[in-house]
């Protein structure tokens, strides 16, 4: 009985210990990424569940396929622009017409500068030319045409906000919201610009507002929120979505709510002992308009559906129809009208959560929709004290039942409870819009059930699988469970076998780590080292060790493999691939650049548990594994990352090699020939083909010693590739044999004495 209440007190600890992690991720103690994409995922998932009615207020003008093939391809006149808009005003009587597109460069169509060119220079002696040209001006104007159009009508223009140092600065900004001066002294978080892309001025003045159309993706590159209002120097501009609201609402004002000790979420007053921002409000008529704000004054878009002509969200009309007026009226008359485009060309699709090309338009769309019925999905200020509640409920239930079942109803009320969080959570979502996370829960309901249901296996079978087990201390993860299939079959004994061993080191670590401090060179080396060890293992080759900054691991043992000198063919290219982005990313970080060699070798070699009475490990050893050091170290001679035998060369033929050359290696009195591997067979083109050809012919000179036909070669291909470091190589070593020849008994072998 005492071990039964032990066990249990243990399973007990451990349940709160478990609750008391969940606790502290919520409280951003410990975050986690993986807790952050479920909730992300969940959160997309509902978006794609719901599918809301067709929204008669708002009706995109769509830029369509169809209308540019009628009218012409994008950019269009500006006169054709300021006959959609009469179109729209007069014929149609839109409530307000706001354009998903930018006009900041004059408009040149019409012709006019080619006239009065003429009027200044060919046809300046004609009588009466230059001043009937002059006088047509105002007819040749599509700029101040559309200018008119706009003038004294609810009509709003889209511009774009930049913080990239190459952007240039044009057009003119409409009129900020509010400035600093209305946050009385509070800083809020907040999208900071400091060049933008406006309209020209004589379009952005005669328009009644305009917005910013700058979206918000996450991390994975998804757009589920839209900034409403962001911050050029001291003043704050409103967003398209925000400003045709607003227009459309007849508001003319738009001021910060901050929230407040004493007053609700919506209090008009503004606290002067909170600072944060809450919400913005318009003058709305007839009645005030509150729109609350998440983080960095965004808005979480509530996806009515899938998007697009065919989503049936939102009515889409094409543009070219109403141009020509055979569009119907009854969709437009009294409608947000917002002009934008579908037609991939012009290339305003998004991914979204519902749909990967997403309507640019219709994003702001699904924002307007939410300001004018006053719907927002919104993460409320408390959600952390929910999601406290879900786990501390969960950890107490499950920590006290779970222990004393049986593994089918562990597993019955573990799904219970999951069941009971998700439904919860859809019942805040759907009746009092709050989205707040429940990762968190279901993953500290995954985690009590796994570890009660683990403590059980632990004491009935925790003597079996031995030799896996102990293998698992030597060989990749993945290749465990393959192994468990079989495990009388694996043993630590030494064997000889034909392996592939990789040897992969840093191009100049001694002056990397001078360069940088500890912490720093630590970060460095260690995701060097990880991104290095999940390329080999993703190939199914096992991870021998480190050796400072270099990497070693073989493929064929203990799992064999046949096709082991292919997986690490293929794994070495991968590697400098990713060590190309991982280059990229340190040198933004101010980091010393990254290059690797590889070194790849093809042999029988000795493979099992060695070592000592004090540190043993499963690893490799023979002439083979030399070489492949060897060949390691000599790809800086030749300007190249990777180098491999020709044992490997002959056993991965699905790649094709550039000879690099013939040589004997220290500790060897063979020469051996050496490749370097540039890509699948089935991926080289036909220049890249060309010039493995021209090479393997220029090598074929050297060695026969046709020093000028190989030199001329030599800068034929440096021509097309003038920092290829083999290539240079070359033409030195021809240079150095035209003067020093090696005579007729050479065996255009290179001998390095040296490791």
């Amino acid at each position: 009985m005492r071990g039964v209440l032990l066990r249990y007190g243990i399973r007990w600890f451990v349940a709160m210990m478990l609750t008391l992690l969940a606790a502290a991720e919520i409280l951003h103690y410990v975050p986690t990424e993986i807790v952050d994409r479920m909730d992300v995922f969940a959160n997309d998932v509902r978006l794609r569940l719901q599918k809301g009615e067709l929204d008669p207020r708002i009706v995109i003008v769509d830029i369509d396929e169809k209308s540019l093939a009628t009218v012409g391809r994008w950019p269009w006149s500006r006169d054709i622009i300021a006959n959609l808009i009469d179109k729209l005003d007069q014929q149609y009587h839109a409530r307000t017409i706001a354009f998903d597109v930018i006009f900041s460069e004059p408009d040149t169509s019409s012709g006019y500068a080619t006239l009065e060119s003429l009027a200044r220079k060919e046809l300046k002696d004609v009588d009466g030319f230059g001043a009937r040209i002059r006088a047509l001006k105002p007819r040749f104007d599509y700029d101040g045409r559309m200018a008119a159009a706009l003038r004294d009508r609810p009509t709003v223009l889209g511009y774009y906000l930049s913080n990239e140092s190459s952007a240039v600065t044009k057009g003119l900004l409409p009129q900020p919201v509010f400035s600093k001066q209305h946050l009385k002294g509070r800083e809020i978080d907040s999208s900071v610009y400091t060049s933008y892309s406006g309209n020209l001025d004589v379009l952005q003045r005669a328009a009644k507002a305009g917005g910013f159309m700058n979206p918000t993706p996450d991390s994975d590159g998804t757009i589920r929120r839209l900034p409403l209002l962001a911050r050029v120097g001291d003043d704050y501009y409103e967003s398209l979505a925000l400003a045709t609201a607003r227009v459309a609402l007849g508001a003319s004002v738009v001021r910060p709510v901050f929230f407040s000790s004493d007053e609700t979420l919506f209090s008009d007053s503004i606290s002067q002992e909170y600072g944060a921002l809450k919400a913005i409000r318009m003058n709305s008529k007839p009645h005030t308009t509150i729109v609350p704000l998440e983080r960095n004054l965004t808005a979480l878009i509530n996806f009515r559906g899938p998007g697009g002509p065919q989503g049936g969200q939102y009515r889409y009309i094409s543009a070219v129809d109403v141009i020509n007026g055979t569009a119907p009226g009854e969709p437009l008359a009294d409608a947000i009208v917002l002009v934008g485009t579908t037609s991939a060309g012009l290339k305003d699709l998004r991914a979204a959560p519902v749909n990967i090309d997403y309507p640019g338009v219709e994003l702001h769309a699904n924002i307007i929709s939410s300001i004018l019925d006053g719907d927002f999905k919104q993460t409320p200020d408390f959600s952390f004290a929910i999601e406290l509640l879900q786990v501390v409920a969960i950890g107490l239930f499950l920590g006290l039942l779970l222990p004393v079942l049986t593994p089918v109803l562990s597993i019955f009320v573990s799904l219970l409870a999951a069941a009971a969080v998700v439904g919860w959570n859809y019942l805040m979502y759907q009746t009092f819009s709050w989205v707040v996370p429940f990762a968190v829960s279901l993953l500290l309901i995954g985690a009590l059930f796994v570890f009660n249901l683990a403590w059980g296996y632990l004491f009935e079978y925790r003597k079996g699988r031995a030799m896996v087990n102990l293998f698992g201390e030597y060989v990749a993860p993945e290749l465990v469970a393959e192994m468990a299939a079989n495990p009388q079959s694996y043993s630590m004994e030494g064997e000889s076998r034909e392996l592939t061993v990789l040897f992969c080191d840093v191009r100049g670590f001694t002056t990397i780590s001078e360069g940088l401090d500890p912490n720093a060179l630590r970060e460095y080396i260690n995701i060097y080292l990880t991104a290095m060890s999940e390329d080999i293992r993703g190939n199914r080759g096992t991870l021998d060790k480190y050796i400072g900054d270099a990497v070693m691991a073989f493929w064929g043992a203990p799992v064999a493999l046949p096709d082991h000198a292919e997986r690490a063919v293929a794994s070495a290219l991968h590697m400098q691939q990713t060590a190309h982005r991982l280059n990229r990313d340190f040198l933004a970080r101010g980091w010393p650049p990254l290059k690797i060699g590889i070194g790849l070798n093809t042999g029988e070699m000795r493979v099992g548990d060695m070592g000592s009475k004090i540190r043993r490990a499963y690893t490799v050893m023979g002439d083979a594994v030399n070489l492949s050091s060897r060949l390691e170290g000599i790809t800086k001679v030749y300007g190249v990352g990777i180098a491999v035998g020709a044992v490997t060369r002959a056993a991965a033929p699905a790649f094709a090699y550039r000879e690099l050359d013939r040589v004997r290696v220290k500790g060897k009195n063979e020469p051996v020939p050496i490749f370097e591997p540039v890509a699948l067979e089935s991926e080289i083109d036909e220049a890249t083909r060309a010039e493995l050809d021209q090479w393997h012919a220029t090598l074929a000179m050297v060695r026969s010693q046709q020093w000028d036909s190989a030199e001329q070669s030599l800068q034929s291909l440096l021509t097309g590739d003038p920092q290829n470091g083999l290539y240079q190589l070359y033409l030195e070593r021809v240079a150095y044999y035209r003067q020093h020849p090696p005579g007729p008994d050479w065996d255009g072998v290179t001998t390095f004495e040296t490791k």
